[in-house]
């Protein structure tokens, strides 16, 4: 019972306010092509740890994010096809 009382004590409840707020910054589009080139490469680098909780998830929704960063490269770099940087997972020796 007590633990009980204890724990509704310190229970959280929901700020009023967010505690993360986007702002939006200005990037030049040479910057903002690199920036995604070292993510999509970083996502390319990134290896599962299937014994970790949660790692499926994790591991959908990187590759999510790949795909939206090889979408806006793409967009920015007026490609006629997107542009992917080559996985070193997939390459052969």
């Amino acid at each position: 019972m007590a633990l009980l009382q204890l724990r509704g004590s310190v229970e959280r409840l929901a700020p009023a306010e967010p505690a993360h707020r986007s702002e939006a910054v200005d990037v030049s589009d040479p910057e903002l092509v690199q920036e995604l080139r070292e993510l999509i490469e970083a996502l390319d680098r990134r290896v599962p740890r299937v014994e970790r909780a949660g790692e499926s998830a994790i591991a959908r929704d990187a590759a999510v994010l790949r795909a939206t960063a090889v979408s806006r490269l793409h967009e920015l770099t007026n490609q006629s096809e997107p542009e992917e940087p080559s996985s070193p997972r997939s390459e052969k020796p």
